[in-house]
């Protein structure tokens, strides 16, 4: 088994790295401390690792999650796309962070770094089980889209084969992350499961619409008045089943349960194209290759190494060979349909 780092022989992103060596808590202190909030508590690191995100509570009492976005991976536009956004959907009377708008900015800067401050969500997780609470996320979900189809983003990424598929390959198979042993049989399904996708992939057929873009479970969290939506980080425009088939899990009479719940909730508000339905194993495939891309691209970063050890062993491809093999022939069978087949 490989347990040296990998090397690659592609640029890594290794300049956010850089920069976030001199996040430290003293400057981030500093940074909360120039918009007149003073926290009280130590700062407490949150299970994020694209940004730096901290929850504390200030000395007023109040309980705050601040964001330093990775340098250089989103412009001030995008970002503050992102903001608005969430502001716009919060007067929707939707429930999801948004941040704080301190002298008419939510967006702010300190020593290079940008970042935001969010009240504190404070819940348990949600339970994609539990059918009422996936009725009552299927509503919002739907309240979302009726409101985000009424315009575009202007700066947001707009999702594509090629986007989330193709440059992801391209990356990979310049990175050197991939054991030579290996790269053969992975790029080969994986090119398989790339042509399968992007002919299954006809933009004609859907409409692109805003989107929150990474809507797992995770970033749903359960309060005494229902969900409450967090991370709009990979807002962007696509098809209205990429805010939804993350919430289906297990076998397909399960996936075929929750989804009626889900869409059933979703429906009051918003009406779903079912053509879209044949686009959930793509989207799946595509973020499958997205994310191993995603880890070799932020190799540079020390808390990636840290955190995801596994990621150097020849053990991890061979498993990602696998689930692609498995993931090509669910590529081949019919689409998830509420319409009984006979």
């Amino acid at each position: 088994m490989n347990i040296d780092p990998p090397k690659a022989t592609v640029e890594q992103d290794t300049s956010s790295a850089f920069h976030y060596q001199a996040l430290t808590p003293d400057l981030i202190l500093t940074a909360i401390e120039t918009l007149g909030i003073y926290p009280e508590t130590g700062l407490l690191a949150l299970n994020s690792y694209e940004n730096r995100v901290y929850q504390f509570r200030c000395d007023r009492g109040q309980r705050y999650v601040v964001k330093f976005y990775r340098p250089e991976r989103w412009t001030d536009a995008q970002i503050q796309e992102e903001h608005d956004f969430s502001a716009a959907l919060a007067e929707q009377e939707v429930p999801i962070a948004t941040p704080v708008i301190i002298d008419g900015k939510s967006l702010h800067e300190y020593q290079g770094f940008r970042f935001a401050l969010f009240p504190s969500i404070g819940g348990r997780a949600f339970e994609v089980d539990n059918l009422d609470q996936l009725e009552q996320v299927g509503r919002f979900i739907g309240r979302i889209h009726q409101y985000s189809q009424q315009a575009d983003f202007q700066y947001r990424d707009v999702m594509s084969p090629k986007l989330l598929g193709e440059e992801s390959l391209s990356w990979l198979k310049s990175s050197g992350h991939i054991p030579a042993s290996l790269e053969l049989p992975y790029f080969t399904v994986v090119e398989q499961i790339l042509d399968k996708a992007s002919a299954l992939w006809l933009p004609e057929s859907y409409r692109s619409i805003r989107l929150h873009g990474d809507l797992h479970p995770s970033n749903i969290l359960w309060t005494p008045d229902g969900p409450g939506f967090v991370d709009l980080d990979d807002a962007k425009m696509g098809p209205a089943v990429q805010d939804i088939w993350m919430m289906l899990a297990g076998d397909r009479t399960q996936q075929l349960l929750q989804l009626e719940v889900l869409l059933e909730g979703y429906e009051e508000f918003c009406e779903f194209d079912s053509r879209e339905l044949k686009l959930i194993e793509p989207l799946r495939a595509m973020r499958m290759l997205h994310y191993n891309a995603w880890l070799s691209r932020r190799w540079g970063d020390p808390a990636f190494p840290m955190n995801f050890p596994w990621f150097a062993e020849d053990k991890y491809w061979e498993q990602q060979i696998l689930a692609f093999k498995e993931q090509l022939a669910a590529l081949d069978e019919a689409p998830l349909s509420l319409i009984p087949q006979y």
